[in-house]
């Protein structure tokens, strides 16, 4: 189902509102249908979801929702929760002195600040592409705008301006074209002529270094931080300028299809890099010294990874994210073995990577996610996780991971050995520690990997229909039509039945029994609480896993937290 153009008047140099995104998705689970039940009767929503476990080698799950307490049971589990279910909130040093309204970004949309005469002077925290959208509706609501990055973090993101001299439509075209992936260190890459050519030679490397020079010059065209007059400087607008090339993305990045962004922020906000030492009544008190006054404060520092409702036993035995000090002492020896000879490889096969500039690396508190293929967890085959690799064009991973989660479940895909994916693993944590730096500490981390990764996915399942003839497939963008006869190729290679189609959780009485964390495959299913990046996700798996049967029942999913 294709997702129609906006009108042209909600249009910008190729990127358009959001509405339209949403518009989509929920047409989308109201016209796919099977066994006469569409998408949306499907789904659960309003479910949350508070406890996940495995007793007797099923899946238990407990949440909430309008009617009270609810239990399922299921033998298959997919986690689409993602990557922003969960606010990540700060907790600021004296926050319960400042007396003023403190909003995460999730609920910017739904708060009153903005239309509040008593509400003049706002605080924007964070340095991403949600803080400068905050940032800008602020200024354009005619408040007074202080926008505060803390130090402690790796500084302010990188912007690519929707109207510079390369649309940033034809960038990422480019970018998607498989050619074009040889000019970025992956490990999704063939060991073919060409990316040896560029990364293990000087002058394929002198050549990247050209390449991405010329890329930081397209990010600093538009902000144009140095020459920006004396207002600016006193305003601490250079304060915006990225701290690492974008190479590296240690700093997180977005696209500005806001015109006048620049112009704004330079005139009208006030800009700080400096950590927070404590809140009073109406004031933020800066480590400098300096105090800012201020009626409210949004906070555009993110996300955590939605997976609350496991206990750390499970978060250990599944490679998922848990703080480091609960961390099993034997597992901790033997994946720092594992990833120190990992980092050798990846040294080797990208010189590149063994040379960061200086840049700052936030503390490591966490273990990183340690998924195969960012989806399977190596010792239980009945859980898969999707949506929770960071990588660009979300709408094509989920397509492709549910078709590779799909034949996972069904057990349609011969895996490699334990000890030889515990390798891979090791490998890809090491690797994206040295690509992505502070970023690539969590393990999931890929923004630049979309065509690779996905690629990768579909060779494991020995799927080759999204590919194009000889140059073609080299030099042309990939597209959304590319995955067209994906799943006939799929029917033809693995069949129509499929196991888990026959799976149904389960209530149960008294007891948490299981379910999948993407939306649900039936109300009587369980779901959690559910935002459309979420439906996005969720309905990939459930399209894709009914899409091979046309029959109801089949593995439950979970969005959200």
């Amino acid at each position: 189902m294709s997702m129609p153009q906006p009108p042209e008047e909600d249009m910008h140099n190729g990127v358009f509102k959001a509405k339209y995104t949403s518009q989509y998705l929920e047409s989308y689970i109201d016209q796919r249908a099977y066994a006469g039940k569409s998408i949306r009767e499907r789904i659960a929503f309003g479910f949350n979801v508070q406890n996940i476990k495995k007793e007797n080698g099923g899946w238990f799950i407990s949440g909430r929702d309008a009617a009270g307490e609810r239990h399922l049971k299921t033998s298959k589990l997919i986690i689409a929760s993602g990557l922003t279910s969960v606010s990540n909130m700060p907790r600021l040093p004296s926050q319960e002195a400042f007396g003023n309204p403190i909003i995460h970004q999730k609920d910017f949309g739904q708060s009153t600040v903005l239309s509040s005469p008593g509400l003049n002077k706002i605080a924007v925290l964070g340095g991403a592409k949600s803080a400068a959208d905050l940032v800008y509706d602020c200024v354009e609501a005619g408040k007074k705008v202080t926008w505060i990055i803390r130090k402690t973090g790796t500084g302010p993101g990188y912007f690519l301006p929707a109207d510079s001299s390369i649309s940033p439509r034809t960038v990422y075209a480019l970018s998607t074209a498989r050619i074009m992936s040889g000019l970025s260190p992956s490990l999704f890459n063939a060991d073919s002529w060409w990316n040896r050519l560029m990364h293990r030679t000087r002058m394929g490397r002198k050549q990247l270094v050209k390449f991405w020079d010329a890329a930081d010059k397209v990010v600093a065209e538009s902000p144009n931080f140095n020459d920006r007059g004396s207002d600016a400087r006193k305003n601490g607008f250079q304060n915006l300028k990225p701290l690492t090339p974008v190479f590296w993305q240690n700093q997180p990045g977005g696209l500005i299809n806001r015109p006048s962004f620049w112009d704004t922020i330079a005139q009208n906000v006030q800009v700080y890099h400096e950590d927070i030492q404590e809140l009073r009544k109406g004031t933020i008190r800066l480590k400098n010294g300096e105090d800012v006054h201020s009626d409210a404060i949004f906070c555009g520092t993110g996300w955590i990874p939605s997976l609350g409702f496991f206990d750390q036993d499970l978060l250990a035995e599944l490679g998922l994210p848990q703080p480091l000090d609960q961390y099993p002492p034997e597992q901790a020896e033997m994946w720092d073995e594992l990833e120190k000879h990992a980092d050798g490889e990846v040294r080797d096969r990208f010189p590149t990577l063994a040379n960061p500039p200086e840049h700052y690396r936030k503390p490591v508190t966490h273990t990183p996610y340690r998924l195969y293929k960012g989806i399977a967890p190596l010792r239980d085959d009945s859980i898969a996780l999707v949506g929770h690799v960071l990588i660009a064009n979300y709408f094509r991973v989920s397509e492709c991971q549910a078709i590779w989660a799909t034949a996972y479940l069904d057990g349609k895909i011969r895996l490699p050995p334990l000890e030889q994916r515990r390798k891979d693993v090791a490998l890809f944590v090491a690797w994206c520690r040295r690509r992505y730096l502070s970023n690539g500490d969590r393990g999931h981390w890929m923004p630049a990997e979309m065509t690779g990764y996905t690629d990768d996915l579909f060779h494991q399942l020995g799927l080759s229909s999204h590919r194009r003839f000889w140059l073609w497939d080299a030099f042309v963008p990939s597209t959304k039509k590319d995955l067209h006869r994906l799943r006939a190729e799929y029917i033809r290679k693995f069949g129509e039945d499929s196991d888990i189609l026959s799976i149904k959780a389960q209530e149960v009485n008294g007891h948490a029994h299981g379910a999948n964390a993407r939306g649900v495959r039936d109300p009587s299913d369980c779901s959690a609480k559910t935002n459309h990046s979420q439906i996005q996700r969720s309905v990939r798996s459930m399209h894709t896993a009914s899409a091979v049967k046309n029959e109801t029942g089949g593995v439950s999913t979970f969005e959200g937290h």
